[in-house]
């Protein structure tokens, strides 16, 4: 005791700078890291008039994108208001962990209080549920989560001049019967709880005398819809729980455990390398671990799920004693009346410009699981840039011409560099060449709109990932932080239309790799460079990184110390 409290004194009295932690990350995840010490000596107690005049900034949600989005918040020229039904932020790549005791709930979470009170206390935060978004009147409207027993009103509403929606998304179940009664999912730590306790009941009962062997074999088929990151990662944690603690505690039944995967496509972990994908076949193969392609779940009931092989048609049953669902995301019930609201009731996500701002609406602004980037179509201005390129309108461009737009086209679009990597062109001049390659002095319109035409085959849907709600997290603040300098010096691309120019520079996702854990401590990671990784080594990386990427000390020293506790003393069975 005599050593923490040591260390707390010295911890307290040094200043900010020794207290701020750096980290680098090259995984797909993000980064959240806050200073362990208290605000500046600059920020202190906000005056009544000064914060009468602030802009009121509400933001609902805490997770990946909301945390980061506060993280680097400039909060002294806005009223801050932070509604969460949840009054932590967690670390969900690590869920699939907490499943089978790997690592603790507790471990993965750091309470938004901790992380808000080290700004002074200028950000205010409410646990609640948001239940409307008014984004007529600039109002949105909350209830309180907690018991009812709770005196006073549950129900409030704030105001809002600027509104940052990052409330994520919940699974989608395709209106697949039975998936909301009988399935299990991995989204929140209240998930991944539910679903450790699941495991060992299905254990406990299975060793209850007076059972048929099909019945034990029932209740010990696990099976996980979905062959993503998701689903492949705790498919393997659960076979190394199973062979590494539970077959030592329930020998009796240890040969009739059964996981089985299935996707509806024809490999797991499609959106990674095919080496990958490839390598994470073969492995859970030699597990034991079967994986059903090409197959479509029809229903779930209480006992059975039921398939569709698409390439027979056939349909049939399967026995469970539990499922997981992980098949995608959709759109929370606030988000789909706000997109009734503001005209985009006919999509399946919230439409945001290349800005993050919500079309249709003003100043409110979406990131993170719940949004996506409908990213503009170079062929809808391509008669306007080719107008303003053309200065001395001849009706044709001149290298010396085109050269002067080309790097507001490249921020503009980023599509046009999407595509010229895929093609391997070293810039955007080569797609003006004639078809043997040589290069012209001049090319008309029609020439023009041909060299550029497959260019937006590129432009293509960023994935729900935390990596991405981190980065548009840290690109919102930024902007938020330089509102006023840009209103009179933007620093954006040109605008076609005119003379002036955009006040950002539009968000650009910039992919850092993404990680497979595989199970039998090996794991395969895709990183930038077309660089793959696989196998025991690669394990030992996503230990690092993921280690390294916790939002403070506490967090990192737990989830670390879970790990060791895993190799020395197991996991722990309890159903707790």
């Amino acid at each position: 005791m005599r050593v923490f409290s040591f260390i707390n004194r010295v911890i307290h009295a040094h200043s900010t700078p020794y207290k701020l932690l750096a980290l680098f990350s090259v995984s797909g995840g993000g980064l959240v890291a806050f200073s362990d010490s208290q605000a500046e000596s600059g920020r202190h107690g906000v005056e009544p008039s000064q914060k009468e005049s602030k802009k009121k900034l509400v933001v609902l949600g805490t997770g990946w994108a909301g945390t980061s989005f506060l993280k680097d918040l400039d909060i002294s020229s806005y009223d801050v208001q932070v509604v969460s039904p949840r009054n932590y932020f967690a670390f969900t790549p690590l869920l699939p962990s907490v499943t089978c005791g790997t690592v603790e709930a507790r471990s993965i979470v750091e309470p938004i209080r901790n992380m808000i009170k080290k700004r002074s206390g200028e950000i205010n935060f409410w646990e609640a549920d948001c239940l409307k978004i008014d984004a007529a009147n600039k109002r949105v409207f909350c209830q309180s989560n907690l018991d009812a027993n709770v005196v006073g009103s549950n129900e409030f509403s704030l105001e809002y001049d600027y509104l940052v929606i990052a409330v994520g998304a919940q699974v989608n179940t395709f209106n697949t019967p039975g998936v909301l009664e009988y399935c299990h999912f991995l989204k929140e730590v209240e998930d991944a709880q539910r679903i450790r306790r699941t495991v060992i009941d299905c254990f406990e009962k299975a060793v209850l005398p007076g059972l048929s062997e099909e019945e034990r074999q029932t209740n010990l088929h696990f099976i996980i819809v979905g062959g993503g990151p998701t689903g492949v990662e705790f498919a393997a944690e659960l076979h190394d729980f199973v062979q590494e603690d539970l077959v030592k505690l329930y020998p009796s039944v240890k040969d009739l455990v059964k996981i089985t995967v299935i996707q509806s496509g024809d490999h797991i972990l499609n959106t990674f390398d095919e080496r990958i994908s490839s390598f994470a076949e073969q492995k859970f193969q030699r597990d034991g671990i079967e994986v059903l392609t090409g197959s479509r779940v029809v229903n779930v009931s209480d006992k059975f799920i039921n398939m569709k092989m698409k390439s027979t048609g056939e349909v049939f049953s399967v026995p469970h004693g539990m499922v997981l669902w992980s098949t995608g995301v959709g759109a929370r019930p606030v988000v789909k009346d706000f997109m009734e609201q503001i005209g985009q009731g006919n999509r399946r996500v919230l439409a945001t410009d290349e800005w993050l701002r919500v079309k249709g609406c003003q100043d409110v602004y979406a990131l993170g699981d719940c949004a996506t980037i409908d990213q503009r179509k170079i062929m809808e201005d391509i008669l306007t840039i080719f107008k303003a390129a053309d200065k001395d309108n001849s009706g044709t461009l001149t290298m010396d011409e085109f050269e002067d737009v080309i790097e507001d086209i490249l921020v503009r679009y980023p599509q046009v560099e999407l595509y010229l990597t895929s093609k391997h062109l070293p810039d955007v001049t080569y797609l003006l060449k004639d078809a043997q390659g040589n290069e012209r002095e001049e090319v008309n319109y029609e020439e023009f709109k041909s060299a550029l035409c497959l260019v937006d085959s590129q432009a293509k849907s960023l994935p729900a990932t935390a990596q991405v709600a981190a980065q548009q997290g840290a690109y919102l603040s930024r902007c938020f932080n330089i509102r006023e300098q840009c209103e009179t010096n933007p620093e954006g691309p040109r605008l076609f239309r005119g003379s002036a120019r955009h006040q950002f520079r539009p968000f650009r996702y910039k992919h850092l790799g993404q990680f497979a854990p595989l199970g039998g401590d090996q794991a395969a990671a895709e990183l930038p460079g077309d660089w793959v990784s696989m196998g025991h080594s690669t394990q030992w990386l996503w230990y690092s990184v993921y280690a390294s990427k916790q939002v403070s000390w506490r967090t990192r020293f737990l989830v670390v110390s879970d790990w060791g506790r895993r190799y020395i003393f197991g996991r722990d069975s309890s159903r707790i």
